[in-house]
C-alpha cells in the first residue's frame, strides 16, 4: 500500500506537506512512503509494523529527531546510509526487522557507528560507552544499498564490479592503516594524505591480531589529531579521559 499525499494530511490534519511536523502511520501496511521526500519539515514520524523495504525517502527529512520503524521488511543495515545526512535524528527505533539479525550487539554498534548522534536506539539509552565500542566494532556503511558499501573487511556491490577485486585487502598493515585514515578524512572533509607522510607515524610493529588493529587505531588518531582545532580537541580529551576513568574503574574491580 502507497502513502499518499491524502491520507498524510488526514492524519496530520494539515493543509500542506510542508507544515507537517508529526505523522503516525503505525500498521498502515504500507511499502510505499516516497511522498516522505516532500516532508521537508517533518520531526517525529511514526511507521512501525508496516511493509516499509527501503529508508531513501526519509533521507529528505533534513529536521527528523525521531523515527520509529519497528516490525518493517528493511532487509540490510546499509539502509542506514540513507539516515546518515539527518543532523537532527536522536531516537531511532529499527527492532525487529530482517536487518537485525542474530548478532544483536553487532547490529547495534553498527547503527551507533553510522549514527552517533543517537541518543535512544530501540527504546534504550544510547551511552558514552557504546560510542567508543562502537567505533572499533561496529561496521561502517559508506554507500547506498544500490551501490558499493564496506564493513571492516566485508564488501558488497552491484552492477558488473568484480568481487575479487573489492574484496582484495592489502598485505601491508601501512597500507590498512593509510585506508582507514585516509576513509576517516574524507568523511570529515580533509584531504587525504600522502603515503610519505602517512610512513612516518608508523612506528609500532606488533605481531599479535589484536595489537596489529590497536597499532593501526593509533596510528589514525594521531594524524587526525594533527587536523583538529580547539574544540574537536577538548571533545577528544574528554572522550579519552572518560574511557580512562573506566578501564581504570574494570582493573580496580577484577583486582578485588
Amino acid at each position: 500500500m502507497k502513502l499518499t499525499r491524502k491520507v498524510v494530511l488526514s492524519r496530520a490534519k494539515a493543509g500542506e506537506l510542508e507544515s507537517v511536523r508529526k505523522l503516525n502511520c503505525w500498521g498502515c501496511r504500507l511499502t510505499d512512503i516516497s511522498v516522505c521526500r516532500e516532508l521537508t519539515n517533518i520531526e517525529v514520524i511514526t511507521l512501525s509494523v508496516n511493509g516499509i523495504s527501503t529508508l531513501e525517502p526519509v533521507s529528505r527529512c533534513q529536521n527528523l529527531r525521531e523515527l520509529y520503524l519497528r516490525k518493517n521488511s528493511i532487509q540490510s543495515l546499509a539502509e542506514l546510509f540513507y539516515l546518515k545526512e539527518l543532523p537532527r535524528l536522536r531516537v531511532l527505533w529499527l527492532a525487529e526487522n530482517p536487518c537485525c539479525g542474530q548478532d544483536l550487539l553487532r547490529y547495534r554498534l553498527t547503527v551507533l557507528r553510522n549514527l552517533p548522534n543517537l541518543q535512544k536506539l530501540d527504546n534504550q539509552a544510547v551511552t558514552e560507552e557504546e560510542l567508543s565500542q562502537a567505533l572499533l566494532e561496529g561496521d561502517e556503511i559508506t554507500a547506498s544499498p544500490n551501490n558499493l558499501y564496506m564493513d571492516h573487511g566485508h564488501t558488497e556491490s552491484s552492477g558488473d564490479m568484480n568481487a575479487t577485486e573489492l574484496t582484495a585487502e592489502t598485505d601491508s598493515d601501512l597500507n590498512f592503516s593509510m585506508e582507514e585514515t585516509n576513509k576517516i578524512r574524507e568523511q570529515l572533509g580533509m584531504k587525504p594524505l600522502p603515503k610519505d607522510k602517512f610512513s612516518s607515524f608508523s612506528t609500532l610493529k606488533e605481531v599479535d591480531g589484536s595489537k596489529k588493529k590497536r597499532s593501526n587505531i593509533l596510528n589514525a588518531i594521531l594524524l587526525l589529531l594533527k587536523d583538529l582545532g580547539k574544540e574537536e580537541l577538548e571533545f577528544v580529551h574528554r572522550t579519552a579521559g572518560n574511557r580512562l576513568y573506566i578501564l581504570q574503574k574494570e582493573g580496580l574491580q577484577e583486582k578485588r
